[in-house]
């Protein structure tokens, strides 16, 4: 069967392009199935494989294979960071809803024949996939496609947060970028489970929206008392560990200052060293592609690393797993509803208007591919 897919690829003339290719998608083998393809989030992770580091401003309009195409111009220094890929058209979309239209041979498979599922895995920007059933997360029928179709990524990652919170022995959460659809969840997620969390967020209109969900901790890092609310929130919390979605700049910087800040009220002498309390700052996004910039003011006591939901998976197992899918269908629609600012169609994802929008990484705003 052929199906329409958008595929990226960058260019040796210091470019990067998203365009349409008609692929064949195969017969699914005895565990596999295969989707028609309802509807397709562009979340930040996407955009990181469609566009890279390119020039947003720089965007325009091509064509490829009888159908328009985009093309943006990429700095030097990302060109030498995106070698390795130079010259492949790599498909994109990491998360789809859609309906199984054939099934493999098992019965595990053919019980999905028919049914509305959330599927995960990459190439979901097309009109069909196959994949492994086991990719699949069933839905009851009644779920609407848009609802289905960011069941994965953002639900996952926020649930993983708090998992990777217990996991590792913190008590409460620093979260930046918290205004996003991930955030919200997230903030649903704690409040629901008793989890203190610090939202950091940029604009008055998004403290007045997390207040309205009922956040308790909401900073602003456009005040000028950003810095002292920061620490007051670190303290009344007792937040050890942050996820930033931001990743350039001095934020993480920040966090972790506020955090040793708060962990220096609580000793009961001083010390040149500073604190003994372990702080974990995870970077999980590149919203800010700028470097991270980091003073070490904050004691010996500190990690900062990377934070994937895929290996997080891995790590936490099966069981844990299987419980977080639940969760997101039993709540689907509530601690894990999501919107869209925009909707368009595959073919109209790969215009300048369209992408110079969805490609800016814009806080609550998110693009939504239907079929």
């Amino acid at each position: 069967m052929k199906s329409l897919q958008m595929q990226s690829c960058v260019h040796e003339e210091g470019t990067i392009e998203c365009a349409l290719f008609d692929v064949d998608i195969p017969a699914p083998s005895d565990n596999e199935v295969m989707v028609k393809i309802e509807a397709s989030p562009i979340n930040p992770s996407d955009l990181g494989l469609m566009f890279g580091a390119a020039d947003v401003d720089s965007i325009r309009a091509s064509e490829r294979n009888g159908y328009p195409s985009i093309v943006l111009d990429v700095p030097p220094p990302a060109m030498r960071a995106m070698a390795t890929r130079m010259g492949e058209w790599l498909p994109v979309g990491n998360e789809a809803c859609g309906t199984v239209v054939e099934a493999g041979s098992t019965p595990e498979a053919q019980a999905l024949l028919g049914k509305r599922v959330a599927l995960f895995g990459g190439e979901m920007y097309a009109d069909y996939r196959t994949v492994s059933m086991f990719q699949c997360i069933p839905l009851p029928d009644a779920t609407a496609s848009e609802d289905g179709a960011s069941c994965f990524v953002n639900p996952m990652t926020a649930l993983g947060f708090v998992e990777t919170m217990k996991m590792e022995g913190h008590k409460a959460i620093v979260h930046t970028a918290a205004a996003s659809n991930l955030g919200q969840m997230l903030n649903r997620i704690c409040l629901s489970d008793g989890v203190p969390l610090v939202n950091i967020v940029r604009s008055e209109d998004q403290v007045a929206l997390l207040k309205a969900e009922g956040a308790v901790h909401v900073v602003n890092s456009s005040d000028a008392d950003f810095s002292d609310q920061l620490a007051a929130a670190v303290n009344a919390t007792g937040a050890t560990l942050a996820f930033d979605a931001i990743g350039g700049g001095k934020l993480g910087n920040a966090i972790l200052m506020a955090m040793e800040a708060a962990a220096v009220k609580r000793l009961s002498e001083w010390s040149r060293y500073g604190s003994n309390e372990f702080k974990q700052l995870y970077i999980y996004g590149a919203l800010d592609l700028a470097p991270t910039s980091l003073n070490r003011g904050y004691g010996f006591s500190w990690g900062i690393g990377g934070w994937l939901l895929t290996p997080f998976m891995v790590k936490a197992g099966r069981e844990v797993v299987d419980r977080m899918q639940a969760r997101v269908v039993a709540e689907l629609t509530s601690t894990f509803a999501s919107s869209y600012s925009d909707r368009i169609s595959l073919v109209e994802s790969v215009t300048p208007s369209a992408g110079a929008k969805y490609g800016v990484r814009r806080t609550g705003q998110k693009a939504l591919i239907t079929f």
